[in-house]
């Protein structure tokens, strides 16, 4: 009976191999094939994130696919997605990951099956992934936090509008621990009101903030969409003070363009795409690449704000 089982077992390996190897021999031009996985195509962020790997398709001559959860079949997961996925024995996987616990058994079966795992925007606790290629959100939160600082005083009070889940989120506990160090070292004091609710809003924790500290003099928030509404809640009290938000997108950049806002720090979506893909052909081809490549983080001010949106303009083209 035991070297029954033997068998079987050897008969699936050996089926799985050869199921592997005539997926690669199927494909057209016998291009290496990389799957990306986006949390999302409908943001403005993960369109340029797309655009950048589309990109790297073209210059690398890459077999590529840009999917995202729920537009690979009728079921909806980033857990189900890379699931499908697996089947289909890319050569790359390049994934942008929730903070899912379920997602890193199913990363697992990746790297068990000889297939690299690169990690893009969220760089969780995967013990064999290739590499990370993204944002070093504490440095983020540093820069935010030293940009801010420089609009205001010693012993000044700067609101920060968060959730009680940001503080265990991988991306933004991250930008609040790095921008909380800046802020700290320049002698101002951090006032937030983190809501437990899931009914709450960062336009009701903003209210609390300033009603509770009136004498606040600015305000950082952990992304570009929270820095817009916290924004709105400042105008409403006939304020008027620095925000800084992050990631960079165009609707924060034209307040900035405008005068509204001083700046803002931002990601840079593109190069997260286009070099993940140049890392990807890199590991097709055996060569070494490094663990954790950072893509960097921009300062926009009025300066640069036009530059940087007819970029964006014209990568959403």
């Amino acid at each position: 009976m035991r070297k029954k089982w033997i068998v079987l077992f050897v008969m699936a390996v050996f089926l799985a191999t050869m199921a592997g190897a005539i997926t690669k021999f199927l494909r057209k031009d016998n291009k290496p094939k990389v799957v990306v996985v986006l949390q999302e195509r409908n943001l403005q962020y993960w369109n340029i994130v797309r655009t950048g790997a589309e990109k790297g398709f073209r210059e690398f001559d890459i077999d590529g696919e840009v999917v995202a959860p729920g537009n690979k079949s009728k079921k909806d997961g980033l857990e189900y997605t890379l699931e499908s996925i697996l089947n289909e024995h890319p050569d790359v996987l390049v994934v942008a990951p929730n903070e899912s616990p379920a997602v890193i058994p199913i990363l697992n079966k990746f790297i068990e099956n000889k297939i690299p795992v690169l990690l893009i925007d969220a760089d969780i606790p995967l013990e064999h992934k290739t590499a990370y290629i993204g944002t070093n959100n504490f440095e983020l939160g540093k820069k935010a936090g030293e940009l801010l600082a420089s609009q205001l005083q010693p012993g000044d009070e700067v609101a920060l509008p968060f959730f009680a889940e940001d503080l265990t989120h991988p991306i933004l506990s991250e930008r609040i621990k790095g921008t909380t160090l800046s802020l700290d070292a320049a002698g101002i004091k951090v006032v937030t009101e983190p809501n437990h609710s899931q009914s709450s809003s960062i336009k009701k924790i903003m209210t609390t903030i300033l009603q509770k500290h009136p004498d606040v003099k600015g305000v950082y928030t952990t992304t570009d969409l929270y820095a817009l509404e916290a924004l709105t809640v400042v105008e409403e009290h006939g304020l008027k003070m620095p925000v800084i938000g992050a990631d960079g997108i165009m609707e924060m950049i034209e307040l900035i363009k405008d005068g509204t806002l001083t700046g803002t720090v931002a990601q840079n979506p593109y190069d997260i795409g286009y070099i993940s893909i140049e890392t990807a052909s890199k590991v097709i081809k055996g060569e070494k690449v490094r663990r954790n490549i950072d893509t960097g983080v921009d300062i926009i001010s009025k300066d640069n704000a036009k530059l940087k949106l007819d970029f964006m303009g014209d990568l959403l083209r």
